[in-house]
């Protein structure tokens, strides 16, 4: 079973920087893709970033210039860097990824890890 453990949440204040991290229990590189997602109280799950084995990365809207989502398949690792945060980027952290089979595909889900933006 693949296990995803993340690393990195806190509380922050607005304009600070965080970054968090996510360690898969098998090698990254058969993932072909991996991403963060966010849940904030009493919303969807929604996408943060992706990034593929190949390194392309894909953004949501409202995160786009202020993240960044990078992997290194050698460490089995892939990470967001936070910067300009915000109060609304407060939520629970999510870390995703998706491997192929044949024609089907598995998704697996870290713990989740709180990021609190807040004075």
């Amino acid at each position: 079973q693949v296990q995803l453990v993340e690393s990195g949440g806190g509380l922050v204040q607005p304009g600070g920087s965080l970054t968090l991290s996510c360690a898969a229990s098998e090698s990254a590189i058969t993932f072909y893709i991996m991403g963060w997602y966010r849940q904030a109280p009493g919303q969807q799950r929604e996408l943060v970033a992706t990034i593929t084995s190949g390194g392309s990365t894909d953004y949501a809207a409202s995160v786009k210039g202020r993240f960044t989502i990078s992997r290194d398949n050698a460490k089995n690792t892939v990470w967001l860097q936070m910067n300009s945060l915000k109060p609304e980027d407060t939520a629970v952290y999510y870390c995703n990824a998706k491997k192929r089979r044949g024609s089907a595909i598995y998704s697996y889900w870290g713990q989740g890890t709180q990021v609190t933006v807040s004075s």
